[in-house]
């Protein structure tokens, strides 16, 4: 079983009795999310993860459900992670000053996630936020028609309206 990222899927994925790792950096705007995307390949020989972002991106990442904020990558990291904007880093920390304000984010793997197939999982939640402003009817809807869903889903709602754990059970339902 392979993710779209390449390599196991992260609930399967296993330790082979090494110290989990420790990750810390220092993460450039234009390629923050597919790094972050591409960790999740490899949560479970994690034990934490600090990043210096921009502040906009950490907003995402820690955003909750109907806020301008809360997106896809809110939902993808907060399925496998627990996370905690810990520090404001102003321009004026750093010579030169940069014109957007930095912050640093602490990510903690679960130690239990829901389980579930993450390619589901994955399409799920970019069918759902393929078109932001749109009803899930209209995106969602026919996603979840075409794989046969019968089940009850509220799809009168936008996508940011959504909480992680009903994408999460959702996913879970939709699981061969």
């Amino acid at each position: 079983d392979v993710s779209p990222l390449g390599g196991q899927r992260p609930a399967q994925r296993r330790s082979v009795g090494a110290l989990k790792l420790r990750i810390v950096g220092n993460l450039p705007y234009n390629i923050s999310s597919p790094i972050l995307f591409h960790l999740l390949d490899h949560v479970a020989v994690v034990r934490d993860q600090h990043f210096m972002l921009q502040k906009e991106v950490i907003d995402r990442m820690v955003a909750v459900p109907a806020t301008a904020d809360y997106g896809r990558l809110s939902v993808m990291l907060q399925w496998r992670y627990a996370m905690e904007n810990v520090l404001f880093v102003p321009p004026e920390c750093f010579d030169p000053p940069p014109r957007v304000d930095s912050a640093v984010v602490r990510m903690v793997p679960l130690a239990e996630p829901p389980p579930i197939d993450f390619k589901t999982y994955s399409d799920l939640v970019q069918t759902a936020f393929s078109q932001r402003r749109k009803i899930l009817r209209n995106t969602l809807g026919k996603w979840l028609e075409a794989r046969g869903f019968a089940g009850d889903f509220d799809l009168q709602r936008r996508a940011e309206e959504v909480p992680v754990a009903e994408y999460v059970a959702l996913a879970q339902a939709l699981q061969p």
